[in-house]
């Protein structure tokens, strides 16, 4: 998720972990996930649960706000042409829905959040409608639908093969859905991504560094999905 600051980071961290009263599920390292095709049966459409943060005048000003600081236009909606993949660095789903929910985030600005929150188990939810402005990544929340993967607390590559699957499951579905999709690529390889042409930021010195969600979960997501006509970057 997007942070512009270390010190708001590592408080944004501290708050994510007080809200956890959840359990993490099982976690699988690197050597035990294996991503292959025929490890993962994906269907046509998955299973999405509708978990909406909350949507109100405040909250489209500050859309209108962000995107206008950062893009030079208000906007509130976006026109998919990229997904990107994250990790939560929390434990629960309901830690990271709270800290999403609110509209402003802790200096009045557009609060950070993605279209989509996936548990430990694989369970999908929609946090908004796909098309609705997140903040999410510095320069690409204007044409960019996030994924959230709960996990990677210290940036430990601790997503599960449950997680794995629904992702691929949910990018097969948004491309389909969504035809100017063209790109894949998780929050640590957002620099490469500027090769799509796609990165667009205004505000001088504005940027992060990131390592979610590891090199292994989105190898096995291009292994996956090579065939769907996506970009997707060398891990």
């Amino acid at each position: 998720m997007e942070k512009n600051h270390w010190a708001i980071y590592i408080l944004s961290l501290s708050l994510l972990f007080t809200g956890c009263n959840g359990q993490a599920g099982n976690a699988a390292t690197a050597s035990d996930v294996v991503a292959s095709p025929e490890n993962h049966s994906v269907s046509e459409t998955p299973a999405i649960v509708d978990k909406p943060i909350l949507q109100n005048e405040y909250r489209t000003q500050l859309q209108r706000e962000y995107s206008l600081r950062h893009y030079g236009e208000a906007m509130t909606e976006i026109v998919p042409q990229a997904v990107v993949v994250h990790w939560t660095g929390a434990s629960t789903v309901e830690s990271t829905y709270n800290w999403f929910y609110k509209p402003n985030y802790s200096d009045g600005t557009l609060n950070v959040a993605s279209q989509f929150l996936i548990g430990r188990d694989g369970t999908i939810y929609r946090l908004a409608p796909e098309t609705s402005l997140c903040r999410h990544i510095i320069g690409y929340n204007w044409c960019a639908i996030g994924i959230e993967n709960v996990g990677g607390n210290g940036d430990t590559e601790n997503l599960t093969e449950e997680q794995l699957t629904a992702n691929i499951q949910l990018i097969r579905y948004l491309h389909r859905k969504y035809p100017t999709i063209g790109y894949v690529f998780g929050h640590y390889q957002q620099v490469e991504a500027r090769a799509s042409g796609l990165y667009r930021e205004n505000v001088s010195g504005y940027y992060s560094i990131k390592a979610d969600p590891g090199t292994w979960f989105m190898r096995g997501l291009r292994e996956n999905l090579s065939k769907e006509g996506i970009v997707f970057y060398p891990e």
